[in-house]
């Protein structure tokens, strides 16, 4: 690698440029905290101005960053490491969904110790404050455990677990929003009531394209047609190519992950929400927005959800806390709108009500304030963990690879070489017991088979980098078709 200031005399300039070539090598890694002025003094024999002119620079190309009284860390680095995936053109026609049995595999892959995870979407328990959680259950006294196991919770959920979500969400009345909230078993509950109330056999159903593989089995499981819109990497699901697909078929329902999206990883501008909203408010075809991800964000606020800008009650959201506390507890919720009566009569008839002591456990863990803290730790630990596996694909795959540059939650999607077959890809990682996500499964298309999502759920450590070169030594061994 060529210095960046390559005939520059200023010493400083020129330990700059090795120290910037050095965390691109992987020899520093993101969140890494860099030597002291005085040891970094001893190590080159630079005078200690010398090296705080170094950091300082390092500070202006935006690949450090000062905090007080502990010293220069490295910053994440997502833009401009490699070229975005391509912008797939996709013919929106309503389609007959058939999802193999692969994600499950994958899924199962996960309760795997053996496994290598860099398919599935989750957070690694390190990564989560489940010792607090497990305190807090045995800090319960005797008698209010057995009350709590021996009832059933509200069908809609505990009033105070409501209560707490209510506070987090929106601008909107504290008691309004806590009423219409209803708590369901995950997120992916959520989505199947809300889809269930609007949507019957036989009806289309809108979706990003690529999407989450969860949801295109969920429609064939409801005996529904997809309806696939090409979807920006950067920006989300085009309005355009969405608007001319209403006018040619009837849509029951738009099925969206607007921030932070699963496999993409952006953030819709609030502007295109804004305008998202109004096109389907005025067909009056209602939206349901899976916003799991919503809490995991690079940026310094939370995004706006489309739940915020809905004024007609057509937005139906979703969420949970699996990918934030604890997936074991399923604790999701929905805001269902205008559909409200649906989506409840709907819950009533399939489970009653959620666990009754899952929901008291996660409502405690929101009002003693601890959650916040938890939220600052992990988002500041993904953002990371995705920067440093982004820099390692960087490094050892193919030098005509793209990856998005994720503003939010814990996975990559990664474009390999034309004819690179994803799915052989995953056929021989998983020989090394190494689990990745082939994109064929998040499309009814065949658009996506040179594309694979690597999550990074897991903190980065040598094993990871490991896998990851695996990968890459795969690649160089595998025939392109």
């Amino acid at each position: 690698m060529e210095p960046i200031t390559q005939g520059v005399s200023f010493k400083y300039c020129r330990l700059a440029d090795e120290l910037e070539a050095k965390v691109k090598a992987g020899i520093y890694n993101t969140g890494e905290k860099l030597p002291s002025l005085r040891k970094m003094h001893d190590q080159t024999g630079l005078s200690i101005t010398t090296v705080y002119q170094a950091y300082v620079e390092l500070e202006k190309r935006g690949l450090i960053q000062a905090t007080q009284k502990s010293g220069f860390f490295i910053r994440p680095q997502l833009h401009d490491m490699l070229a975005a995936p391509d912008f797939k053109l996709v013919k929106s026609v309503p389609k007959k969904v058939t999802v193999s049995g692969l994600a499950y595999a994958i899924v199962k892959d996960m309760g795997d110790p053996s496994v290598l995870h860099l398919g599935g979407a989750a957070v690694m328990p390190d990564l989560l404050p489940l010792k607090q959680l497990a305190r807090s259950i045995k800090a319960m006294p005797a008698s209010k455990l057995k009350h709590l196991l021996a009832r059933y919770e509200n069908p809609y959920g505990n009033t105070e677990l409501r209560k707490q979500i209510a506070k987090r969400m929106f601008p909107l009345p504290h008691s309004a929003a806590a009423d219409e909230i209803l708590v369901t078993s995950g997120c992916v509950e959520a989505v199947n009531l809300c889809l269930q109330a609007v949507a019957q056999a036989g009806d289309t159903v809108v979706v990003e394209s690529p999407t989450y593989p969860w949801f295109l089995q969920l429609i064939e499981d409801l005996n529904m047609f997809a309806l696939e819109i090409q979807t920006n990497p950067q920006t989300g699901i085009d309005l355009q190519a969405l608007e001319g697909a209403l006018q040619r078929n009837t849509v029951k329902a738009c099925l969206l992950v607007p921030n932070f999206h699963n496999p993409l990883g952006f953030e819709m501008p609030v502007e295109k929400k804004r305008r998202l909203v109004e096109i389907l408010t005025a067909r009056k075809i209602p939206i349901i927005e899976d916003n799991v991800y919503g809490e995991l964000y690079f940026g310094r606020k939370r995004p706006v959800t489309l739940k915020a800008l809905d004024k007609e009650g057509y937005v139906m959201y979703c969420a949970s806390f699996s990918k934030t506390l604890a997936p074991g507890l399923r604790v999701g919720w929905s805001m269902p709108g205008r559909f409200a009566e649906s989506v409840r009569r709907l819950k009533l008839n399939s489970t009653i009500a959620s666990p009754t002591l899952n929901q008291q456990v996660v409502a405690e863990f929101l009002k003693s304030g601890a959650y916040d803290r938890h939220l600052r730790q992990l988002r500041t630990a993904l953002k990371n963990q995705v920067t440093n596996t982004a820099l390692a694909i960087a490094r050892h795959f193919p030098a005509d690879t793209k990856v998005t540059a994720p503003q939010g939650g814990l996975t990559l999607w990664v474009q390999l070489s034309p004819g690179l077959s994803g799915m052989r890809l995953y056929r021989e990682a998983r020989k090394r017991n190494i689990s990745i996500f082939p994109g064929i499964i998040c499309s009814t298309t065949k658009k996506y088979s040179n594309f694979i999502r690597i999550s990074c759920g897991n903190p980065w450590s040598p094993k990871i980098e490991s896998g990851i070169v695996g990968l890459a030594d795969i690649i160089k061994n595998i025939t392109v078709t």
